[in-house]
């Protein structure tokens, strides 16, 4: 089993190696129009809506309606407890030891004092979760993010975020129980969960969004630009 994880772990890390010479190529471009992949992007996000409409939206609905929403709250405190470990590594990474130190110890009190990460202590002591991805962590050493690209299933991201998520998947929920029967049920139940949360932002953007596909990646990448510089960007150089 661990010769399988390692060969996994070999072909998702060719990968991403993959990606960021695919993102090395097209950065250039990406300067002077964000969208230069808009048609496929298009398709994509098409296929998306389908299959969020046709499965994971019912789906959201169903686990929102029939389970309690104690459970729920467990779940989405477990799977964040996961992903505030691999924050706080990221944290590190980008030189931040001020809050690396704090989601360190949120990772830590949360999982020996909240029963493994279903509880949430270190939120009611005033460690607020900062989040950090690999994306973000390649943004910070001055990586461009790529033009944007839309994945299938996944939904909205750039060519660096895409190429990062395939470093952020080994440290996710899923990588716990990589190779075991396990793992299909753990990436539904975080897919699910994820929708269920996604729920009142969908019904509002169908309500007020003329071109859904639009509204999202613009709304992606100033989110994704914030988040980058830490809620503080610089001002983008005006188009000659």
């Amino acid at each position: 089993m661990r010769r399988r994880v390692f060969h996994t772990e070999g072909r998702a890390l060719r990968a991403f190696g993959l990606c960021l010479g695919l993102l090395v190529g097209s950065a250039v471009q990406a300067a002077s129009e964000p969208d230069p992949w808009e048609g496929f992007n298009r398709s994509v996000f098409n296929f998306n809506d389908a299959v969020d409409q046709a499965a994971l939206k019912p789906l959201a609905e169903g686990y929102k309606r029939w389970v309690p929403e104690l459970v729920r709250t467990g779940v989405d405190n477990f799977l964040g407890n996961i992903g505030d470990a691999w924050s706080t590594v990221n944290h590190v990474l980008q030189g931040k030891g001020v809050e690396a130190t704090t989601m360190g110890f949120r990772v830590v009190t949360n999982t020996f004092f909240g029963l493994g990460g279903l509880l949430d202590p270190a939120s009611e002591m005033g460690m607020e979760r900062q989040s950090e991805d690999f994306g973000q962590t390649l943004g910070r050493w001055g990586m461009p993010s790529g033009p944007y690209l839309v994945l299938p299933l996944l939904g909205p991201s750039t060519a660096r975020d895409g190429a990062a998520r395939v470093v952020d998947s080994l440290a996710g929920p899923t990588a716990l129980v990589h190779g075991t029967p396990d793992t299909v049920g753990v990436l539904t139940l975080q897919i699910v969960s994820t929708r269920a949360g996604l729920l009142g932002a969908s019904q509002m953007l169908d309500e007020i969004a003329l071109d859904k596909y639009q509204f999202l990646r613009d709304a992606y990448l100033a989110r994704r630009r914030n988040q980058v510089y830490d809620g503080n960007p610089p001002e983008e150089p005006e188009a000659e």
